[in-house]
């Protein structure tokens, strides 16, 4: 074996340049091995043709449901215990292949699920969730809408109103992922009685309400992102999330949600990584691998030092979580952070493929364009800056 080959470490062609997998238990990484494996065998191949014909992996649901991985142990006691960082992890390792298939599942166990477990009664976390982790029924989250996006905590224009023990509801939203075939939709709106926003679940096939594919987007095109109309849609009382009373309880949501953007972000990276590096070690130039030049080599380090950071705030991250101890700013730091450094290494990893970076067959086109919605979606990084910037100075510059 050459110098050059002893030189090689494992962890560092897989992006994980400090470690921070060792950090899980042996049980932890038993699981992270199985979802890893999943990936690489099931959603791998089909990747870059569900990106191309804009589907998502609906066919993969009872193998999405086998890995035991959807909800916690709180939905229903048939999920094994997770901390934190595995949660994590999980989310990166699904990333680092198809961050479509990450945004997928994320939307339905974090946004979809969390919304109920976060804002739910007993009894309708008891009649939803258990079937959730199941994946029987798969859920979106209804909040942005076509003329308000950022201003979501003041500006909501869908409108829900009371009517003896029925609520009807008016407006659109726009971006809902999942809403195509949702059988629960979680939809935000404004109380005309008291200003205040709350969450209604919303059953498929309710009358009144409409959700169309948007079409010919060019990032994250395995997630069927949808335009909703509700026209009078009629809610029932016990349909409405007894503990979401204003958005501060829709932000306890988005908390949770950010974080895990920040995890799939950094997953996104590895994934444009890895593509990087396999080709600069193949691609040969003037006789030897383009591995080998020293611009080459700047970037591969530029992008490892990205990810790395990355790894080692959200791994923090995921400690504060586990205390009880994160609070909004720290999210919102970590996805405006590590979004930010997501953008640089997918332009990177295709700056290494020269004309080929812009080729699906090699992958890193995918990164590329995927990262774009990563960077925009659970609060832009101006907004998430504000966030940050009102923990730091106790001043608010939010208009």
């Amino acid at each position: 074996m050459s110098v050059r080959q002893k030189r090689i470490d494992p962890a560092a062609v897989e992006g994980d340049f400090y470690h921070i997998k060792d950090l899980l238990t042996d049980e932890e990484r038993k699981t992270l091995d199985r979802v890893r494996e999943f990936m690489v065998n099931e959603v791998q191949p089909i990747a870059n043709d569900l990106w191309i014909r804009a589907e998502s992996p609906l066919q993969l649901r009872e193998e999405i449901r086998a890995l035991n991985i959807t909800g916690t142990y709180a939905d229903d006691p048939s999920v094994a215990p997770r901390s934190y960082l595995l949660t994590g992890l999980i989310g990166m390792e699904m990333s680092r292949v198809d961050p479509s298939f990450a945004t997928f599942f994320g939307v339905h166990g974090g946004l979809g699920m969390g919304s109920i477990r976060e804002c739910g009664s007993p009894e309708q976390k008891e009649r939803w969730l258990p079937q959730m982790v199941r994946w029987e029924k798969i859920g979106a989250f209804a909040l942005t809408e076509p003329l308000v996006g950022s201003g979501t905590s003041r500006g909501l224009t869908t409108t829900a109103r009371r009517e003896g023990g029925t609520w009807v509801l008016d407006g659109e939203k726009k971006w809902i992922g999942n809403a195509t075939f949702a059988d629960l939709v979680v939809v935000w709106a404004r109380d005309e009685a008291d200003e205040q926003v709350k969450g209604f679940v919303v059953e498929k096939g309710a009358p009144g309400f409409s959700a169309d594919k948007l079409e010919d987007k060019i990032s994250l095109r395995g997630v069927q992102n949808a335009h909703i109309v509700l026209d009078h849609v009629r809610v029932p009382e016990e349909n409405r999330l007894q503990n979401a009373n204003g958005f501060r309880d829709t932000a306890r949501v988005l908390k949770v949600t950010r974080g895990g953007v920040a995890w799939s972000a950094t997953g996104c990276s590895i994934g444009a990584y890895e593509a990087a590096r396999a080709y600069a070690v193949e691609r040969e130039q003037f006789g030897r691998p383009i591995g080998g030049f020293q611009l080459i080599q700047d970037l591969i380090s530029r992008m490892l030092g990205n990810i790395t950071a990355s790894q080692a705030m959200v791994a923090r991250m995921a400690a504060l979580h586990e205390q009880g101890e994160l609070n909004e700013a720290q999210a919102a730091l970590a996805k405006m952070f590590c979004t930010s450094r997501m953008r640089e290494t997918v332009a990177w990893a295709r700056e290494v493929l020269g004309g080929n970076g812009i080729l699906l067959e090699h992958n890193v086109a995918r990164f590329f364009a995927d990262a774009e919605a990563l960077y925009s979606y659970e609060g832009t990084r101006e907004m998430n800056s504000l966030i940050v910037g009102r923990a730091a100075t106790g001043l608010s510059a939010f208009v």
